[in-house]
């Protein structure tokens, strides 16, 4: 794809028709040049055998893509222009035009919208023919959603390369050409762009907020900080790699069971609304009083035959008003994490999974150099459980008065004993970090032995669930032929 002009105008690139064998001087003058000359930086082009011509040319630089340009000089150049922090407007035009010799031009450029982009093509000696929006592809083409194991594995790689020493910009660029995902690709090339542009790898990351939280960004700016960025992008690293394990291990402890009750309620509204209807066709015939079990199914399928629109839209306007009222209502979201904390065997590995979560992101922020006070208001969101967030950011208010954090754990009322322990044992020999990732550490092997137990547990009790409710219906439909059966006898 022929690339674009960059949003602070420090760079363009276009085609131009030509004669073969003739070479062209073209003088255009760019937004935010930093060159002297009102016309702009000449650019020759060399004579070549098609018909297009393609030119990039960097502003003030007085270097076209034909030669040998020096990349150190066109960066520290770059670096010098003032960078434009809000491009979340921007948008990407294609154009044609023609320059005052009448020579066709066409391009493609970022801009707010298509009156600045027309008058930015005058100002460079090009009269616009056309100016449109570039049109997005219909399937696929913004790609899928950039996932928090791309996050971690991104992570990873730039602290290997870094640590091996190659340059930050240079690992971004790598990485970004590395990734399948158009999404992920398209943010690390933005990410690129902006450190070539003077910004710090935080202020970078820090326009992504979606991708990048709030305790990413803050240990990259502890890292920056104190020169050891390599090494806190590692600790990220493997803290989201065990995070997403974590979560991993309570998707499926939650998701077999509700995958296996939602097949046996799909299994038996097929049956009630083709199976039975059958059946009763069959009955009828019988001119008998059907037992009693039998005409239930028989008024249930009746009911789903008629009504099964209405249960249609009653069941996704509750599961659609359900998970809005949960997204708008605190005390919603409070009340049900807290009832999720008291079912048998699922409450205990929530709150195993939460104090694991929240020991490893303390010992990942504290040990980034990350003030306590501030990493425990940036921990609070990351436990997953609204109580657990609560008495976490209660937990901040004592400290920030004095409390060690043992007795600000004790006064919340939810950490077990052992980890209160632990924490003021760790507190006292000045290894806080330490005694949080050894905490860490065994909550996460309570969760995983939870749910290989928990799984272990559910494989026969669901069998049975699904053959109650299955062989129940197929008994219902065949009373009446065993009870005939008995009357013929």
């Amino acid at each position: 794809m022929m690339p674009g002009i960059s949003a602070n105008g420090s760079s363009v690139a276009f085609k131009c028709d030509r004669d073969d064998h003739v070479t062209r001087k073209v003088r255009f003058r760019l937004r935010g040049s930093t060159s002297q000359d009102s016309a702009g930086p000449s650019i020759n082009m060399m004579p070549l055998p098609s018909k297009h011509a393609t030119i990039t040319a960097y502003s003030g630089l007085g270097m076209a893509g034909f030669g040998e340009p020096n990349m150190s000089v066109a960066r520290s150049a770059i670096k010098k222009q003032p960078v434009d922090r809000n491009t979340s407007m921007l948008q990407t035009f294609i154009w044609e035009g023609a320059d005052k010799r009448g020579v066709k031009m066409k391009g493609e450029q970022t801009a707010r919208n298509a009156n600045m982009l027309r008058a930015e093509l005058r100002r460079q000696g090009i009269v616009p023919s056309m100016v449109k929006q570039k049109p997005k592809p219909l399937f696929g083409g913004a790609g899928k959603k950039i996932t928090p194991k791309e996050i971690a594995f991104f992570s990873r790689q730039m602290a290997t390369m870094m640590k091996s020493g190659v340059p930050i910009v240079s690992s971004l660029e790598i990485i970004g050409e590395g990734h399948k995902n158009p999404r992920m690709k398209k943010m690390v090339g933005q990410i690129r762009t902006d450190i070539e542009g003077g910004s710090s790898l935080y202020e970078s990351i820090s326009k992504h907020p979606v991708q990048f939280d709030e305790l990413y960004r803050n240990l990259v700016r502890a890292g920056e900080g104190a020169g050891v960025l390599e090494t806190v992008l590692e600790t990220v690293a493997t803290y989201k790699e065990n995070i997403e394990a974590l979560k991993g291990k309570i998707k499926k402890a939650l998701f077999y069971p509700a995958m296996v009750v939602a097949v046996a309620i799909i299994v038996s509204a097929i049956l009630l609304i083709f199976v039975v209807p059958q059946f009763e066709e069959v009955f009828k015939s019988f001119g008998a009083e059907l037992p009693a079990f039998t005409q239930l199914l028989v008024n249930a399928s009746r009911f789903m035959v008629s009504y099964w629109w209405l249960m249609l839209i009653v069941t996704v306007g509750s599961v659609v008003g359900f998970i809005f009222a949960y997204k708008r209502s605190p005390r919603m979201q409070h009340g049900l994490d807290r009832l999720i904390l008291k079912v048998p065997v699922i409450g205990q590995i929530m709150h195993n999974s939460a104090i694991a979560r929240f020991a490893r992101t303390t010992a990942v922020t504290f040990k980034a150099g990350v003030p306590l006070v501030e990493a425990l208001g940036i921990v609070a969101g990351a436990t997953g459980n609204k109580l657990y967030e609560e008495a976490v950011f209660r937990m901040r208010d004592d400290v920030s008065v004095g409390y060690p954090v043992n007795m600000a754990m004790k006064q919340v009322n939810l950490f077990p004993h052992m980890v209160i322990q632990m924490t003021a044992i760790g507190e006292e020999a000045g290894a806080l970090d330490a005694m949080l990732f050894k905490v860490a550490e065994y909550f996460e092997e309570e969760v995983n032995n939870a749910v290989d137990a928990l799984s272990s547990l559910l494989e026969p009790l669901i069998m049975v669930f699904i053959g109650t409710i299955v062989g129940g219906m197929v008994i219902g439909m065949y009373l009446p032929i065993f009870k005939l059966g008995a009357v013929v006898g």
